[in-house]
């Protein structure tokens, strides 16, 4: 049995954010999943799931989950065999960013959280394919499960994430960098940005993709995660553009 993969999903998502990866990874590995839900900030987040992580493991984050992800790598180098980011952007959030968040907290709170979701993960963040509606009614879904209380403290976390620009620089365990075509929530510039802070990442860009390739595209995405956890321990000294 090769080492357990700790799946990390993002914002207001829950393990349904990763299942098609979940069934493909999960045949010959065990995969815990743990919700970013435990504290308003990524690094108590990140002391809630301490305890609950194995003595080694792969890391798969997405979004806020890649946050903790990288959190997690920070406090236990030693415990991380590989490390996994999809649509993660490792640098503090913009003031007039945060600030706009202040809006979607308050309509989550007085009962709107769908129509702040649908300005959190907007359509235009996902690619134009014959099943995004069905990707952002499952958005819609697992945040109406988490509910809006949930909401304000995931956004709070996002409003004060650090800056992890020095963790990764230090980082000496495989990396792959996953990203969406068409994500224009974290960007293509921003995860070519992250894959260059990593000295042994390699990026993957995901045609026909957006902000939640694992759910837009999840054959090519389940594909390369499988070939990256299963795959040699060899780093690379430079990253390698896959597409």
């Amino acid at each position: 049995m090769k080492d357990p993969l700790v799946v990390l999903p993002g914002f207001m998502a829950d393990a349904r954010a990763f299942l098609p990866q979940l069934v493909h990874l999960g045949t010959n590995r065990m995969v815990i999943v743990l919700l970013p839900t435990h504290g308003d900030s990524v690094e108590q987040i990140t002391q809630a799931v301490l305890p609950l992580l194995p003595p080694q493991f792969g890391l798969l984050g997405h979004g806020l989950g890649g946050l903790v992800a990288i959190e997690i790598l920070r406090r236990k180098p030693e415990a991380v065999t590989r490390l996994a980011l999809i649509a993660t952007d490792p640098l503090p959030e913009p003031p007039q960013a945060a600030a706009a968040r202040e809006v979607q907290i308050i309509a989550a709170k007085s009962g709107k959280l769908a129509d702040a979701m649908r300005h959190e993960i907007p359509m235009t963040a996902l690619a134009e394919t014959e099943w995004c509606d069905d990707v952002l009614a499952l958005v819609q879904d697992m945040a109406a499960g988490l509910g809006p209380d949930q909401f304000q403290r995931q956004s709070r976390a996002l409003q004060r994430r650090p800056d992890q620009q020095k963790t990764l620089r230090k980082l000496k365990v495989p990396a792959l960098v996953i990203a969406g075509a068409a994500d224009t929530i974290v960007p293509l510039r921003r995860a070519e940005f992250l894959a260059g802070l990593v000295p042994t990442a390699r990026l993957h860009i995901v045609p026909d993709a957006g902000h939640l390739p694992q759910l837009e595209q999840p054959e090519a995405v389940s594909e390369a995660l499988t070939e990256f956890f299963a795959g040699p321990l060899m780093l690379r000294p430079e990253p390698l553009l896959l597409r």
